[in-house]
């Protein structure tokens, strides 16, 4: 079964996150799982708002 509501994994290098998103993970909830890497928790706050996944190199940025 496809879930039409899922956005795709790793589509862009650059996504801005807000504090409701957090714990912070790659690929987020909302994305498809099964094409993507296996999921990884950032911890964007000790990161001074910004994290790189070190498994597809998408940069996450704390916008709130």
């Amino acid at each position: 079964m496809t879930d039409t509501a899922s956005s795709p994994a790793n589509a862009q290098q650059r996504y801005e996150v807000h504090r409701a998103d957090l714990p912070l993970s790659c690929p987020q909830p909302s994305m498809a799982l099964w094409n993507s890497h296996p999921r990884v928790y950032l911890p964007i706050e000790e990161e001074g708002g910004q994290s790189h996944c070190p498994y597809c190199g998408a940069i996450y940025v704390l916008v709130d």
